[in-house]
């Protein structure tokens, strides 16, 4: 009972909070701002639109193919049309139930590819694994070209450097007090812990022993340059952020991505997230929010569009099976 009210709560938590930001994002902008904002999406160049989506879409087919380069080493290698169909599919499901699209990843490699559901599960770990350390990178470049106006940023919003360095230190201690602890410690969660941060160390490692390793490295540099190029046509569809550099739109960029995991698709918050961000190298509120609008619109309508069709296909395509 517990934990069926627990994974109800997972799921509707976040699109509650989604409609909220929308309803608070729309309540808090005058009636005369709300009217400019419309206009930019309603007037948005469509060329710039269109290069958008379509990089989201290489950006699907690119994982298709790096996810067969995680799969060969244990032996499998499914149809790259079924992988296609398998990752829209999942994205698609995400907009509905959060992280439901990777149990259905495997599941559905398992159903059609015949790859055992821990096998799947398991590279698709590692996929979100790197991916992280991905973000993580392009949070660090981000910081580090643009560090002097994040700063002064953060010491307008209260923040000084005592204060950032106490933080960093308890979290680097904390952090510390705590890998001692899992290390020495017997019980079962941490046992399991253990067994789970192993694997994904694993996981990665494994990226350096596996046959097309270039391959995989090339595939990942190619989404994450793809993502930020995805985004970074965008400004051309708002007047006042065409002169934004690409660092600047690295750090809303960033805003967006962590956003996105926030509610469901980043409904919501990702303009909200977007907007700030770039308000920082001020941008007016307006355009912040039209951009991040304009961005989210665009790609959550091809997740929908191309999802919906790939859910609808792929039974249709492996329908012997």
């Amino acid at each position: 009972m517990k934990s069926s009210i627990k994974n109800t709560l997972k799921t509707i938590l976040p699109i509650l909070l989604g409609v909220f930001l929308v309803w608070y994002s729309y309540y808090s902008t005058s009636e005369e701002d709300r009217s400019e904002i419309i206009h930019y999406i309603k007037n948005a160049d469509l060329f710039w639109v269109g290069v958008s989506v379509f990089l989201g879409i290489l950006t699907h087919l690119s994982r298709a193919v790096r996810w067969n380069y995680l799969l060969q080493p244990l032996g499998y290698k499914p149809k790259l049309f079924n992988n296609i169909l398998i990752i829209l599919t999942a994205y698609f499901t995400n907009l509905g139930i959060p992280r439901s699209g990777e149990i259905l990843r495997a599941t559905a490699l398992a159903t059609y590819e015949h790859v055992p559901f821990q096998k799947g599960f398991g590279t698709i770990v590692t996929e979100r694994v790197i991916d992280l350390v991905m973000l993580f990178l392009i949070v660090a470049i981000a910081l580090f070209l643009q560090t002097e106006i994040i700063w002064d940023f953060l010491q307008q919003k209260g923040f000084n450097l005592v204060l950032l360095l106490v933080l960093l230190g308890s979290g680097i201690l904390a952090l510390s007090i705590g890998m001692y602890i899992l290390k020495k410690s017997k019980s079962k969660l941490a046992l399991k812990l253990k067994t789970f941060l192993r694997g994904l160390l694993e996981g990665i490692l494994s990226i350096f022993r596996m046959k097309n390793k270039w391959g995989f490295v090339f595939h990942t540099l190619f989404i994450w340059l793809a993502y930020i190029a995805m985004f970074w046509v965008i400004k051309y569809t708002v007047l006042e952020t065409v002169d934004l550099s690409v660092s600047q739109l690295l750090v809303a960029f960033v805003a967006g991505a962590f956003a996105m995991s926030a509610t469901n698709g980043g409904i919501g918050i990702y303009p909200i997230a977007v907007s700030s961000a770039l308000a920082i190298f001020g941008i007016s509120k307006v355009s912040g929010d039209a951009f991040g609008w304009i961005m989210w619109i665009s790609q959550t309508l091809m997740i929908v569009v191309f999802g919906a069709i790939s859910f609808l296909i792929l039974p249709l395509w492996n329908r012997n099976k």
